[in-house]
């Protein structure tokens, strides 16, 4: 297997030319070789290029209204011959076959086609067969061909030639060009599936490729359906008990389980829509729990509860008591399972695993994927930047990162006020920041917290100085937040007048 190939010729097949006239001028700098057909092969020679024939290979024309150009053995063997292999070798030999080292190739413009209102009679005409067909196969022999399968790939393969300063490539470079062009040919494939499937339902399937989909109870609501992709009930939870889980379900479990698996000490979560009510850190998980709850029993019922220590027979008499309709726990005692299940339809799992490993989060968004990488950040005492003349102490340092790690997981704007490894209210999903404080405070009250000498978690910075002076009335004596709004003066200034601690982190934690 050879690290470092040179490009000597290269086969182009595309439907758009733009960008094309200085890439190309770039590879015959370098002494690359042309081979081509129609429009393409045209277009080339009216740079002044020479450019070979495709059909001149193969001796076929190009037939059927254009459906087959470069389907041949001579063009394929070309790009699949695998450089060095004796069988390979042979073979090429014998059948006169040339090796293809850079392939390029722009697909027919399939959703464009589509999104125009065409006829069904034009839309599949402009499913590429040869192209992708190129693409995948250059994309198997990456260890010996570079493949190009789009336009926005020029401007990278460019750069890589002109930093070696000739045409040559790196395994690690094909490679990258070859998980490029998979994510082509499977983005258009999906494309072309969901053209085929239409509206009709597909069990198990869905517009993203992805199979053996899980049935869910329901979706957000009992009239919609719901279908869950991913391996996590057979790599990470084990069902040990209770009713078919459902979308909702599998929200407050994504969300709470990623929320505890931020904390060393035994800590208890409960989630109710997406959001923590309850949050709290013990020495002992029963008494974690039991803070937890009493941070809103209230809403805490009909929640999803996750522990990250065994659930013992002491924790499981405390937690029966309460509607859940999710338990997660690392793990049971034998006695603890026997009085929780119980409660026939009370879902319980089993977290093996305690940690998800993935880096990447996706949503649906306007018919189509968001992805983003997954806010794993946690800060540490070392991230803490104090801004006021007075400091927090160490128990406050301890309460002002965890109210931090909570109040990732609370819809923004989003204000998480704690003491003692406690949440004691919480406000979120609020338009202004002030009005999240507002509901934190009015929370706590609610339930009988003294509020003084707690601390307060801001998921991003204070546009204003109104919460700093609302924190001041309530008692309030230390705040995390981000920073970086114009006015963090005022916010410091007034943390100064009313003598509380600020400190400021540089990261922001939006949740939407």
């Amino acid at each position: 297997m050879m690290s470092e190939v040179k490009i000597k010729k290269a086969l182009i097949s595309v439907f758009h030319k733009e960008g094309l006239e200085e890439f190309l001028r770039l590879l015959n700098g370098f002494g690359v070789e042309f081979l081509s057909t129609g429009g393409t092969q045209e277009y080339i020679r009216s740079l002044g290029y020479e450019c070979e024939a495709v059909e001149n290979v193969t001796s076929y024309p190009s037939i059927l209204g254009g459906r087959v150009k470069t389907l041949h053995p001579v063009i394929f063997g070309g790009i699949l011959a695998r450089r060095g292999n004796p069988e390979d070798d042979k073979q090429c030999e014998i059948y006169d076959i040339d090796p293809i080292d850079l392939v390029i190739v722009d697909l027919y413009p399939f959703e464009e086609t589509l999104a125009s209102g065409a006829s069904d009679e034009d839309i599949i005409e402009k499913i590429d067969i040869g192209g992708i067909s190129l693409i995948r196969g250059a994309a198997k022999n990456f260890n010996d061909v570079v493949i190009v399968p789009s336009v926005a790939e020029y401007k990278t393969l460019g750069e890589i030639l002109e930093k070696h300063g000739d045409a040559v490539t790196t395994l690690e470079e094909r490679r990258a060009f070859a998980r490029e062009a998979f994510r082509v040919s499977s983005h258009y494939d999906t494309a072309i599936f969901g053209y085929f499937d239409g509206a009709k339902e597909t069990p198990g399937k869905s517009l993203w490729g992805l199979t053996n989909g899980k049935e869910l109870r329901y979706g957000e609501n009992p009239h919609q359906k719901g279908t869950f992709y991913g391996d996590a009930f057979e790599t990470r939870f084990e069902y040990l008990h209770g009713k078919a889980i459902s979308y909702n379900n599998m929200l407050d479990v994504d969300a709470a389980t990623h929320l505890v698996e931020e904390f060393r000490y035994p800590t208890a979560a409960i989630f109710k829509h997406n959001t923590p009510c309850g949050v709290a850190s013990r020495h002992h998980i029963k008494d974690a729990y039991l803070a937890a709850h009493a941070s809103d029993p209230v809403s805490a019922y009909g929640g999803i509860v996750v522990l990250n220590r065994l659930v013992d027979k002491e924790t499981a008499e405390e937690l029966h008591k309460l509607f859940i309709e999710v338990l997660i726990a690392p793990d049971f005692s034998e006695d603890a399972l026997e009085i929780l299940t119980q409660k026939k339809n009370r879902i319980i799992l089993r977290d093996h695993v305690g940690k998800d490993t993935s880096t990447l989060s996706y949503r649906s968004a306007l018919g189509g994927m968001l992805e983003q990488e997954r806010d794993t950040r946690i800060e540490t005492k070392e991230d803490l930047k104090c801004v006021t003349k007075a400091t927090p102490s160490d128990e406050a340092v301890e309460d002002l990162l965890f109210g931090m790690k909570v109040v990732k997981y609370c819809k923004s704007n989003a204000i998480v006020l704690a003491k003692g490894g406690q949440v004691l209210g919480a406000g979120y999903g609020q338009t202004s920041r002030v009005d999240a404080l507002k509901q934190a405070i009015g929370k706590a009250g609610t339930l009988g917290f003294d509020l003084h000498g707690a601390t307060l978690s801001s998921d991003a910075f204070f546009p204003f100085r109104d919460c700093v002076d609302l924190a001041a009335e309530a008692g309030i004596t230390d705040i995390i937040q981000p920073g970086g709004s114009v006015r963090d003066e005022e916010s410091i200034r007034a943390c100064d007048e009313k003598g509380i601690s600020m400190v400021m982190t540089g990261i922001r934690h939006f949740r939407h």
